[in-house]
């Protein structure tokens, strides 16, 4: 079920290794997760990244729809910071200014986003390495932030659980502790392309999100406070849309992405597991259904890749090649802390962090 990821070489030549010690690498591998049907996960405990999902076609023809690297190496040096695949936090998604106050204590975070705090900050999930343990049908990460870590308070004890299921489906179990009040957000990075990475754009994906509210944000992708309605705006995915029909819209909340990059808060029936979005390509016919307990999603559409990332495949990741449909709590959230529409992202000793979230693939 495992292996060694190919390409390990030694921290003094990594310019992006601050997070791993030469020791680390003996430890850093890539596990392959199959089912019956031949869908293929795999898994490396560095960063707890989803470095490739292989997947049929309604032909039956397999790829890889999931953007990212084939050695270890590409991961720490990326440019630019992709997130490819990772599990990001303490904090997913921004802060703003990299502040907060929690129990009369402020606590000053990096702003490595401009003026904000973006995805646990400069070493933050996606830039360790994480201790792993086999299980049925899937793999245990596990990782230890330290109180201070990155700023934030209290030792936090974390583990993310990847499983395959024989309904395609992949499981991820998020499970976390704490010693010290802290605040917690946790999500996947993976970016999307369902007709395979490295295929062009993801313009033509027919994207649904369960929602009718998002929070507006400002020009540094802060949300403004606000619940906003999406109907007769390019905000509505109720219904399946094509995701071109309103990326490059006359709307200055498109501008600010420049494109999507924003929350959407899901319409929940309860605290269960409900689909957030279902994402299909149509000469594919693969079908991406996001399932959660999480009450918002974020949606980014790859805005950023400008085609000097080359994936596995050999190919350049150009603009808009890849999406995210990132589970979450809203950004920012910390900051507005007892307002309505803005669930608790405080963890306290003696509670636990427990959210599933679930990729499920299938064809039409």
């Amino acid at each position: 079920m495992k292996k060694a990821i190919l390409s390990l070489i030694a921290c003094a030549a990594l310019t992006g290794c601050t997070a791993v010690k030469v020791s680390d690498f003996d430890s850093i591998q890539e596990y392959t997760l199959k089912n019956k049907n031949g869908m293929v996960v795999k898994i490396t405990n560095y960063g707890a990244i989803i470095t490739s999902i292989v997947v049929p076609d309604r032909e039956g023809n397999m790829a890889d729809v999931a953007l990212g690297y084939d050695s270890v190496d590409s991961y720490i040096n990326a440019i630019d910071r992709p997130y490819f695949g990772a599990v990001v936090g303490r904090y997913g998604n921004r802060i703003a200014k990299g502040k907060f106050t929690l129990d009369g204590v402020e606590y000053e975070l990096a702003t490595n986003n401009g003026e904000n705090h973006l995805h646990g900050g400069n070493i933050g999930f996606d830039k360790v390495v994480w201790t792993a343990e086999v299980v049925e049908n899937g793999v245990k990460l596990s990782y230890l932030a330290k109180d201070g870590e990155e700023g934030y308070p209290g030792n936090l004890k974390l583990s993310v659980t990847y499983t395959l299921t024989d309904d395609n489906e992949i499981v991820m179990h998020y499970e976390a502790t704490t010693d010290k009040a802290t605040v917690v957000n946790v999500t996947n990075h993976t970016y999307f392309n369902l007709a395979g990475e490295g295929s062009g754009s993801i313009n033509g994906h027919l994207l649904q999100i369960n929602a009718s509210k998002t929070t507006p944000v400002d020009a540094g992708l802060i949300p403004t406070g606000e619940l906003a309605d999406v109907t007769g705006t390019p905000f509505d995915f109720r219904q399946p849309t094509e995701i071109g029909k309103g990326v490059d819209a006359d709307n200055q909340q498109i501008k600010y992405g420049p494109g999507y990059d924003h929350n959407w808060v899901l319409d929940r029936k309860g605290d269960g597991m409900e689909v957030a979005a279902v994402l299909y390509e149509p000469t594919s016919g693969r079908v991406l259904e996001v399932i959660t307990e999480e009450p918002s999603i974020q949606f980014y559409g790859g805005n950023f890749l400008d085609g000097r990332l080359v994936g596995k495949s050999g190919k350049a990741y150009g603009y808009r090649s890849g999406l995210c449909l990132e589970t979450q709590h809203s950004p920012d959230s910390i900051n507005h802390e007892g307002e309505e529409g803005w669930p608790s992202v405080i963890l306290r000793p003696g509670e636990k962090y427990d959210t599933t979230t679930i990729y499920k693939f299938s064809v039409k």
